[in-house]
C-alpha cells in the first residue's frame, strides 16, 4: 500500500505463528541525512502503531520512507502513517 511518503508492505500470518501484529521500520539515511528526523519518522510510526495494534489484521508489517519529505511536518506525517495503518485494520464482527 502506498501513502504520499511512506509504503506499507505486510504479510499476513496464520494466528498460530506469533499473537499479534508486528511492525518493522526502514527509514533510509538518503532521504533524511539526519539521524534526529529519522528518528522522528520512526517514533511515530511505532506510536501509531503501538495505539492501533489491537484493531489491525494479524500481519508482518514493513513500513517505509519512500519519498524525501520537503518538510518534516510531525502533525502531517503522524496523520500518514495513522492512515496508512487503519487501512489494514480487520473488520469488526
Amino acid at each position: 500500500m502506498k501513502s504520499q511518503h511512506f509504503l506499507l508492505h505486510y504479510r499476513p500470518r496464520e494466528s498460530g505463528e506469533t499473537s499479534g501484529p508486528r511492525l518493522g521500520l526502514v527509514v533510509a539515511k538518503r532521504f533524511l541525512r539526519r539521524s534526529v528526523d529519522r528518528n522522528l519518522i520512526k517514533r511515530l510510526a511505532r506510536e501509531h502503531f503501538r495505539l492501533m495494534r489491537a484493531d489491525l489484521r494479524c500481519s508482518d508489517f514493513v513500513l517505509r520512507l519512500a519519498v524525501r519529505p520537503k518538510a518534516l511536518d510531525r502533525q502531517t506525517l503522524a496523520l500518514e502513517i495513522k492512515r496508512l495503518l487503519s487501512k489494514m485494520t480487520s473488520p469488526r464482527r
